[in-house]
């Protein structure tokens, strides 16, 4: 169908109080109004929850001292969120979310797999983002009201604080893009205030003498530790960039795309992580925790834990807000026919359902969730490979062949398929499994790769076997040579 062009769908700057009709249709080049300074406090906002604190204390885990975790916490952030501003280059071109773009690369009927595979990851991110928002509530109503703060004690507490996280998820995920975008500049301020007093309290605590006398890890550990960092960090949200950069203004220099999301994002996360490294640093015991976010809300006095779980609670809202809005937009590129309001509370019905049964059911969760999320990193950075290939090629985005899921598409070519470019991302896949290990925990391991012994696989790169194998073959292919012209299209089934 063709894009919208009604006054209904231009607000990407309009009033805040309206909602966003358009869905994944491109947006017009005349609302194409944004800058990147909007880009950086919607990443910035993304990323001061406090799963970063974990990701620190596993670091330390690693055997990395402090100034180590700190320099791949750097690299790890900013590297893996340039990935995100280079994808935010193709919305910025095209107009488009991430996923409906991707259709001029692997085809209106290829792309589904890669699609399913960005939702599934969206989902994943987005239960793990309720539950811990919900157990902080939890403590939340512990300490200002004496409930009891295991939710097994108080289940239907524990579904209220579910829900008023869905609520405020949904009240502003569901507004749209421009109503998104204010939210997260000024939320920002608020909790990264809170952050910061939280922060300042925990480093006067911390042992400084047992941080500087922690000996160096082996460089393997720090390769490892890139490895972990990027793929909970800007791998999960890569397929996310073109989402929010479709309303950027098509003057918007691309290096300023690239700069907006990595320091945007990897500003906050390395201080983040940096706390989590210097914390578990002087106090070991966090890092060998099976909860560091529990355990460090044990070592706070009330006064302290009550801002400390606001600015939990308020972090993991921020970034679950962006995670929603896409989520939406990647639900109807599958195809599901439903406004975009509509396909955001789809998702959270599904997220609500998973984090109630982590909450009162499930006798872990962490473990398994981190594990299957890191698991999606694999194919996600397969198909970022072939995506960026076929934007080093591609100057443009036919707006009618994006939405055209039929054989008069430009995006057709051979039976809806792209085959050298699902055929690239597949090989990338498979091969990267192949030096992956699943490991939830010291003794439940879902599955080893046959390839895992190897130096590749015991150093965590099977993501980075995926990404260059994938890019190099699609490049070896042709790539997307020749592709949204209409004599490039092969019309065979």
């Amino acid at each position: 169908m063709p894009a919208q062009t009604s006054a209904a769908t231009r607000t990407s700057t309009g009033a805040l109080s309206s909602l966003e009709q358009r869905g994944i249709e491109p947006v017009p080049v005349e609302e194409r109004t944004g800058h990147p300074l909007q880009l950086f406090w919607v990443w910035f906002a993304a990323n001061i929850s406090i799963l970063g604190i974990p990701l620190g204390a596993t670091l330390v885990a690693l055997g990395l001292n402090l100034w180590q975790a700190i320099a791949v916490a750097a690299v790890g952030a900013f590297g893996s969120f340039a990935l995100v501003g280079l994808i935010s280059i193709a919305g910025r071109r095209g107009g488009a979310p991430s996923l409906t773009l991707s259709r001029a690369v692997f085809g209106v009927r290829g792309n589904a797999l890669p699609t399913l595979v960005s939702l599934l990851s969206r989902l994943g991110w987005e239960t793990v983002n309720t539950t811990t928002a919900a157990f902080a509530l939890l403590s939340l109503s512990a300490l200002l009201f004496g409930t009891a703060s295991d939710a097994h004690a108080v289940p239907a507490l524990a579904i209220v604080c579910i829900l008023v996280f869905v609520a405020l998820t949904v009240a502003v995920s569901g507004m749209g893009h421009a109503f998104l975008v204010t939210v997260q500049k000024y939320a920002t301020w608020v909790f990264g205030a809170l952050n910061v007093f939280v922060a300042i309290f925990l480093v006067a605590t911390v042992d400084w003498a047992a941080v500087g006398a922690a000996p160096a890890g082996p460089v393997a550990a720090m390769v490892v530790g890139v490895g972990i960092i990027a793929g909970g960090t800007g791998i999960g949200w890569a397929n996310a960039g073109a989402d929010m950069s479709r309303y950027q203004s098509p003057g918007v220099r691309a290096g300023q795309l690239v700069a907006s999301a990595a320091a945007g994002a990897g500003i906050p996360l390395v201080l983040l992580i940096g706390l989590g490294s210097l914390l578990s640093a002087g106090d070991p015991s966090l890092a060998s925790a099976g909860d560091p976010v529990a355990a460090i809300r044990a070592i706070l006095p009330e006064w302290v834990a009550i801002p400390y779980l606001i600015a939990a609670f308020g972090g993991l809202l921020l970034s679950n807000h962006l995670s929603v809005y896409s989520a939406g937009l990647t639900t109807l590129t599958l195809g599901v026919r439903i406004k975009r309001v509509y396909a955001v509370i789809v998702d959270v019905v599904v997220t609500t359902a998973g984090s109630i049964y982590f909450m009162l059911f499930a006798s872990s969760f962490y473990g398994p969730f981190i594990t299957f999320i890191s698991l999606l990193s694999v194919p996600i950075t397969a198909w970022v490979a072939v995506f960026l290939v076929d934007l080093a090629r591609r100057s443009s985005y036919d707006p009618e062949g994006l939405m055209d899921l039929g054989r008069s598409s430009s995006y057709w070519y051979r039976g809806g398929v792209e085959w050298r470019a699902l055929g690239s991302w597949a090989v990338g896949l498979v091969v990267g499994y192949l030096f992956t290990r699943a490991q939830v925990s010291a003794d439940e391991v879902w599955f080893t790769g046959p390839l895992y012994d190897t130096w590749i696989g015991q150093n965590g790169l099977g993501w980075v076997v995926a990404f260059v194998l994938a890019g190099l073959l699609y490049l070896a292919l042709g790539g997307a040579r020749g592709a949204g012209s209409r004599s490039g299209r092969t019309d065979a089934a």
